[in-house]
């Protein structure tokens, strides 16, 4: 018997307009919304990532991140 999903955490996110609009549509085409796809997303992380890509992904995002604030 499969486990019931319980969203049971609220917290407040920061996320950028190109980041909101990728899960925006990511859940629409799962139908989800978008706390539902977050915690897929999350619950499978070490399965839906790339590992070979990650890495390197995050050091550019890391590396733009303070022009990004600005």
């Amino acid at each position: 018997m499969p486990r019931r999903l319980r969203l049971t955490r609220r917290f407040p996110v920061a996320m950028s307009e190109d980041g909101y609009r990728r899960l925006r549509r990511f859940a629409a085409e799962a139908g989800l919304d978008e706390g539902e796809a977050l915690s897929f997303l999350f619950e499978n992380f070490d399965s839906v990532i790339d590992g070979e890509t990650f890495g390197h992904r995050l050091r550019l995002f890391n590396a733009e991140l303070e022009a990004r604030k600005k």
